[in-house]
Formats: structure tokens, sequence, C-alpha cells
């Protein structure tokens, strides 16, 4: 897995061992000997993980991070704070600035690239959701609210084999008003997070481990547990296992005797992490979503019904109707086009309220709408379409006290099986809809 590396320290022989260890396991490296240095390198080259040095004179660490996760534009580079120094304080100093992980001097080798690869996995799925939503927002889409920042409402799995032990971390968790459910067996562990509903999933590795990176990988090759994030809880003596867990797809972890501010701060940023990731997955669908949607009535598009009636031609017999309200254009020119897109939207609405929810109407295009309905013999169909056009004629379209708007429907009914183009069958309902509107309208016509 490649990746564009920032490395910050401000002795030169550190920054040229860990530049020379990236470059072996083909990362692009690039060093920095400063803070400020580090902060503009961050700017104009936008790495995919920054490994940060703590202690540099001037602007430390802690302020570079906090600096860097402050900016919209770097503050989803992940951030590994590498430092001599061990005390728990520094780590939650560091993680509590917005660093991701937090390696001691000398870095392990094998302890670095287990949690480069993990971090890396996360951005590049953060990266693609981004550039998504970016699009979105470029086509002038509507942007979610920015997800919370406090833990109420958040939900945490713990599973350890012993009730002691999960209740001790729940007790920390709870802490932060999260709320946990409490687990003892890994097959209940992973029935409950597939369930859904959870920020997060803390496993306590036993001696052997087994159980619980069988559980982690399971997790991850479920789509329905792929983005709950994965906290590991081990022994110092377990360092292989936490390794194999990273490759495995957990995404942090927390050695005993457990220090409450780090597993709180590690729950903390992983949460926060999941509910960005969940938000930008949101901002795709709704952008997806509205490009398929017709705006103004909320129908379908014309993109989108004709792909789906060119789907199930492939293996079904198909009706469609094709929908046109009568003298339209006098609405507009009478009343304004106010008026005709209340007309719009309220035939729309009737539309919608007569039809199966397997049925697909769409707005088709001006004042036409298209509607596709499978496994529809002529004979139901034609009944269909005589249902609807009794529902827009009955009631007129009244907007207000002084204006009661009657509105008719013209309809061109046609019915194919397998083997038909869209495009035919589309324009068999068209010629049954002139039929209708040359005949009188307010009529619905079956294709000869």
């Amino acid at each position: 897995m490649t990746a564009r590396i920032l490395i910050v320290d401000d002795i030169a022989a550190n920054l040229r061992l860990l530049e020379a260890k990236l470059l072996a396991d083909y990362y692009e490296v690039i060093p920095a000997s400063s803070g400020p240095e580090a902060l503009h390198a961050a700017l104009t080259q936008l790495p995919d993980v920054v490994l940060l040095d703590v202690m540099m004179p001037g602007m430390d660490g802690f302020e570079v991070c906090r600096r860097l996760k402050a900016d919209g534009r770097t503050q989803h580079i992940p951030i590994v704070m590498v430092t001599a120094l061990t005390d728990s304080v520094e780590r939650v100093r560091a993680l509590e600035a917005g660093a991701d992980d937090f390696l001691s001097k000398p870095v392990d080798d094998a302890t670095l690239a287990a949690r480069l690869r993990a971090l890396l996995r996360v951005k590049q799925v953060q990266d693609a959701w981004r550039q998504r939503a970016s699009t979105a927002r470029e086509l002038g889409l509507e942007t979610p609210a920015e997800p919370e920042t406090g833990m109420a409402g958040a939900r945490a799995l713990v599973f350890a084999e012993t009730e002691e032990e999960v209740a001790a971390i729940a007790e920390i968790l709870e802490q932060d008003a999260i709320e946990v459910q409490q687990v003892t067996q890994a097959q209940a562990a992973g029935d409950a997070l597939a369930g859904g509903g959870f920020d997060l999933g803390v496993l306590a590795l036993a001696s052997e481990g087994g159980e619980v990176l069988r559980l982690a990988s399971r997790l991850r090759a479920n789509a329905a547990t792929r983005d709950v994030p994965v906290l590991l809880i081990a022994d110092a003596t377990q360092k292989a296992l936490v390794l194999r867990g990273f490759d495995l797809g957990a995404n942090d972890h927390a050695l005993r005797p457990l220090d409450p501010n780090e597993l709180r701060a590690r729950a903390r940023n992983q949460i926060r992490r999941k509910r960005y990731q969940d938000r930008l997955r949101n901002e795709l669908d709704r952008s997806l979503e509205m490009a398929v949607t017709d705006a103004l009535t909320g129908l379908r598009n014309r993109r989108y019904v004709r792909r789906h009636l060119e789907a199930l031609l492939r293996t079904d017999e198909v009706a469609v109707m094709l929908l046109d309200i009568d003298r339209f254009k006098s609405i507009n020119d009478t009343h304004g086009h106010s008026v005709g897109d209340a007309a719009l939207k309220e035939v729309a609405a009737r539309l919608r309220h007569h039809l199966r929810a397997a049925d697909v109407v769409a707005r088709y295009g001006g004042e036409e709408f298209l509607a596709v309905l499978a496994n529809a013999s002529a004979a139901n169909v034609m009944m269909v379409a005589e249902r609807l056009r009794e529902a827009i004629e009955i009631d007129p379209l009244r907007l207000d006290d002084n204006l009661s708007l009657p509105i008719t429907l013209s309809i061109g009914v046609a019915v194919g099986g397998p083997g038909i183009p869209a495009d035919d069958l589309v324009d068999q309902a068209d010629r049954a809809l002139y039929r209708a509107k040359q005949e009188g309208r307010n009529r619905a016509c079956l294709a000869e």
C-alpha cells in the first residue's frame, strides 16, 4: 500500500532513520524539521499520514497537531505522535490534541508498519466518501449538518471473557455518557454488532486471543459491521496479537492496566471518526437520491425510470403509462408558472397515492409523467389508468378560496415483454397518448 508520509522531527538523524525505513517500504516521504515547516508541507502537499515528533523547540508536536486538526484542509489526515515520552498523561494529551495514535521511541518497525496500514485503510475509505460528497456539493446539493462532537447518544459494545473486565471497561466509557452493552460471549458480541446501531466495538484479548481476532475479522467481512471501529484491549506481552489484529481490521488499541483517561480519549476519537464517515455516507446517499429525483414533484426523474424500465424488460412483461396534463400551457399562461408548478405537484401526489408501492412513476418531462408497472396485463393496466384519470378529474385543484382549477389527464398505455426495446414501448404509449388527445382528451387509450 503506497502513500505519502510526512515525517516531522527536529533531529536530523531521526529524520534520516525514519525516512530510510519508510522508503524501504515504498512510501513517498516528505521530511520536515520544525512545526512551521510541517504545517506548510501538510497544507501544500496533503500527505496521507503525519508522523509527528512531540518534543521540538518553538512549536511542539501538540500545537502542530491541534493546528492541523483545526484546519478543514488537513483535519482528516491521520496523525501519529512519535516521542520518547512514555507517561500516560502525555499519551492522553496527544490524543486530546487530535492524534490518532502514539508511538514511543525507538519506533518498532513492525508496530509502525501495522499502524500505517490500519490508518491508511481508513483514510482511503474516507477520502473516497469525501470526494463523492465534494462532487455533490459542487452540484449544489444540500450538505447535512456536522456530526455531534459530544458522546451523548453514542453506543459501544464491550466484549471480554470475564464479567469483571467487561464491567470495568463499561464504567470507564459511561463517564462520557456512552451507552454500553456488555457481552462475555464472542458469538453474542458478533450477533449484537451485526444488528447495527453501534459506534464502537471494544474487544478484550484473552491469553490466546483467537476468539477476538476471529470476531474482528468477521466484523470486517460483514457489510453491516464493516465500518464499526474496533478498539482492542491487550496486555503489553500481546504485541504480536495486536499487530495481527490491526492487519485484520482493528482500528486502535489500549494496554492493560487500563488508564481510564487514555481509554476514554481513544474511544472518543474512534466514535467521532465513525460519525464523520456516517455523515459522508449519508451525504452521498442523499446526493444519489437527488440525482434520480425530480426536484419539483419529488417523483423519480426521466433517467431513473428509463433505466428501471430497461431492467424490467430483460425478464418480465411490463406496462407503461404515459400521462399528460391536458391544456397545461393555458394554466401557465392564465395563472402563472407558480400555479402550474402547484398543479404538477398535486398531480404527482395523486399519482403516487393511487399506484402500488412496487410501481414507479416519474416526471418524464414538462407536464408528462411515465408510470411503469411490472407484471400487469393490458386489461388490468387499463383499469389502473382509468382509476388515475378519475382521481385527477374528480377533485379540482384548490389553491386558495378564490381559485379552483379543474385538471384532467390524457393517458397512453402500452404493454410489452422481454426482448422489446424500452424506446419502442414508450413510443407505443406515446402514440396511444396522441390518440387520446385527438379523441377529446381526459381519457386513456391502449396502444394498438
